[in-house]
């Protein structure tokens, strides 16, 4: 199997999570430029990952959202194709519309590095199945523009579909309802903050994010 890791000028997790797929799951990562206007042959599951796409201006995500490989990510996810968004990654598909929301200024209009708390909300997604409903998992976040908004109707629907993938157990940013990650509707499309691809082996000193990538191989290989 074959993971797309999208790169774009200021992306600086790419390489993170592209051995995050290798290490973890087996899947094989192929680099994938921005200026690309179409994913090579192939590609099971896209990972647009962290790091500051286009210096963050305008708007966090807005200017990669408008990039030529846009538009393949957005066939590839429409067709049913998986997409993992992370930090940045995040960002960039609720500016694409994959997913609902924006992520905003984080409430202590401050950057925050350090290690969060997560609860699991769903063992319902191809990235949750590992997991188990209510397990507390530790994983790094980083960003300065994590606080995730929605209005209220877009979150009730969020709740009543089970799409909150993982929340907050102590809220670092503002986000509504300690929401950390969410999924789309048919739940192959998980954006999250916090950083798993940071934490898949000891030495980085926890391997709570391992068991996303792990089960992707399973869950994503056909019957």
């Amino acid at each position: 199997m074959k993971a797309a890791i999208i790169v774009f000028p200021g992306s600086n997790c790419d390489r993170d999570l592209a051995e995050a797929f290798r290490k973890s799951s087996g899947i094989d990562p192929v680099m994938v430029w921005h200026k690309e206007t179409a994913l090579p042959d192939g590609i099971d599951i896209v990972g647009i990952p962290g790091g500051f796409s286009f210096g963050d201006y305008l708007r966090c995500g807005a200017i990669a959202a408008q990039s030529p490989v846009a538009g393949a990510i957005k066939a590839f996810a429409e067709k049913g194709g998986p997409v993992l968004g992370v930090c940045n990654g995040f960002q960039v598909l609720c500016e694409t519309g994959l997913l609902p929301g924006a992520l905003m200024r984080n409430a202590s209009l401050k950057y925050i590095c350090r290690s969060v708390g997560l609860r699991v909300e769903t063992t319902d997604t191809p990235y949750t199945g590992t997991y188990a409903q209510g397990d507390e998992i530790t994983v790094p976040i980083a960003h300065h523009d994590g606080n995730y908004r929605a209005d209220p109707g877009t979150l009730d629907m969020l709740e009543a579909e089970a799409r909150v993938a993982f929340r907050y157990v102590d809220n670092p940013n503002g986000s509504d309802r300690d929401i950390a990650g969410i999924v789309s509707e048919n739940r192959r499309v998980l954006g999250m903050m916090p950083h798993p691809e940071r934490a898949y082996e000891p030495l980085h000193g926890g391997t709570d994010g391992a068991r996303l990538f792990t089960g992707l191989l399973d869950a994503l290989s056909p019957a």
